[in-house]
């Protein structure tokens, strides 16, 4: 099958844009079940009410796991914020409507935040065993609640269509806090922008009610499992100051 060049690519997967339909193709070193693992999720959500593309089919195509799901047209918030800055405030608000939005469902169907988490940072191969040790006894002290999170909530995963906003990409949700949901935001924000990302959280705190305090608490632990990721835009020397200067 054909699908020509691809229209985005990210660490696990190349985006596809063919006969109108968005074709998801995970690399290689995935195993196959990774699709199928990744479309339960969005199915979930789609279900839930939230906006979010159609699932269409779980397939393999030319020997890889794949999702075909319903095309959205339109330009991620991004791109929207790339091309006009002083709108920043803005597009912010809207994003931290849309990660509200999701933070008012539960997160029952997915899998434990805990447990993720806690997973990612035993799988951290910098961290030392008594760092883990202390990241997984905050991170069990901190689990109390049972929102949906999205997990990779960031401005290219959310694409506005006709005055409305999809959210893509949930292979990273889970059920868990949306204090450390937030703080994940703020952690990938900040590799751009700290001025930025700390302004984010702030309106996300104005809308919410939230105080700071209750995101931050969380800096170490997501730090943490993000040094399992191996994302070569991310500098382990960050996240290890983040993880040493809250432990």
């Amino acid at each position: 099958m054909e699908l020509g060049s691809p229209i985005a690519v990210g660490n696990t997967a190349e985006i596809y844009l063919y006969e109108n339909r968005i074709i998801k193709v995970f690399k290689d070193y995935l195993p196959k079940s990774e699709a199928l693992y990744e479309a339960t999720k969005q199915n979930i959500v789609y279900k839930s009410g939230l906006f979010v593309p159609k699932l269409v089919d779980v397939r393999e195509i030319n020997g890889k796991p794949a999702i075909v799901m319903e095309y959205i047209k339109g330009k991620t918030i991004g791109e929207l914020l790339y091309e006009n800055m002083e709108e920043a405030e803005y597009y912010m608000t809207l994003s931290v409507e849309v990660h509200q939005n999701i933070h008012s469902k539960s997160g029952e169907s997915f899998e434990p935040m805990a447990e993720k988490l806690s997973r990612q940072i035993h799988a951290a191969p910098i961290l030392q065993l008594d760092q883990k040790k202390t990241l997984i006894k905050r991170l069990e002290l901190l689990s109390v609640d049972n929102k949906l999170c999205h997990g990779d909530f960031h401005f290219y995963n959310l694409i506005v269509s006709d005055n409305k906003v999809a959210i893509i990409d949930w292979v990273d949700a889970s059920g868990g806090s949306r204090c450390a949901d937030v703080y994940r935001t703020y952690l990938l924000l900040s590799q751009v922008s700290v001025k930025m990302a700390d302004l984010y959280v702030s309106l996300y705190c104005e809308k919410s009610g939230l105080e700071k305090e209750e995101i931050f608490q969380w800096a170490p632990i997501i730090a943490g499992a993000r040094l399992s990721e191996n994302v070569t835009t991310e500098r382990q020397e960050r996240l290890l100051k983040i993880v040493n200067h809250n432990e």
